[in-house]
């Protein structure tokens, strides 16, 4: 069986490409920074103020941008389940008839 089903949550599948090709670009740029800087390091032939500052500015790159895409993503799934629980416990409090007090 495939993941487009009938009767599957558009939403929710929509949701898994993004995270994919979001993580997938993630990996595609973390690769290319990375193949830049060993392309930089082999080119300098030993020169280490160099070579120290090329290697912590791919490794700046890489860990920001990969901190960012985990951030951002962490952020969307909370606000996506707060708004999805928030929305449910309003239909909750408003189904709900209100107490009748009887003296």
């Amino acid at each position: 069986m495939s993941g487009n089903e009938t009767g599957a949550n558009p939403e929710a599948e929509l949701e898994k490409v993004r995270a994919r090709y979001g993580l997938l670009a993630v990996v595609i740029s973390n690769l290319a920074i990375a193949t830049v800087a060993i392309i930089g390091v082999w080119r300098l032939h030993g020169d280490k103020s160099v070579i120290v500052g090329v290697l912590t500015a791919a490794f700046t790159a890489v860990s920001s941008m990969t901190t960012a895409y985990l951030g951002i993503k962490a952020v969307s799934n909370t606000a996506k389940s707060l708004a999805l629980g928030d929305g449910l416990g309003r239909r909750r409090t408003e189904a709900a008839p209100p107490d009748q007090h009887t003296p």
